[in-house]
């Protein structure tokens, strides 16, 4: 059966591995994940993420990825999908919304590539708001 969300995927297999306090968790490739992982990474949530071969063939293409914690936490305490695809959100540079009065971001996929919200208010540029992480 195909897989209707991605992002959705990928950022549940985030929240799932830092739960069981894994060291990395591994997703199928796409350029969207990637740059969200980007923003993550810039933003401190995650150490990082590397592309490698996933399956017994090594044709697909998969993320691992590098989980944060400190102290014992995860870096994320909260990561949810906003835009769906039955229920798509947009927001310009300046309604899009604060997370946590500054302590978190919201991930936007804008014309100039997927930024943080702070990145996106300072091109003042809006988009689609993918997700939200704290």
């Amino acid at each position: 059966m195909a897989m209707t969300d991605p992002l959705g995927d990928m950022l549940t297999r985030i929240r799932n591995g830092q739960r069981a306090k894994k060291d990395s968790v591994v997703s199928p490739s796409s350029k969207l994940r990637a740059r969200v992982l980007d923003v993550l990474q810039r933003e401190g949530f995650i150490r990082g993420y590397s592309e490698e071969n996933i399956g017994n063939r090594s044709q697909h293409k998969g993320l691992r990825i590098e989980l944060k914690y400190f102290e014992g936490e995860p870096a994320i305490r909260h990561v949810a999908r906003v835009s769906k695809p039955g229920r798509r959100v947009y927001s310009g540079s300046q309604e899009l919304p604060v997370v946590r009065n500054g302590l978190g971001i919201t991930i936007v996929s804008t014309p100039r590539g997927v930024l943080s919200d702070a990145e996106a208010r300072e091109s003042n540029v809006g988009g689609e708001i993918l997700a939200e992480v704290f």
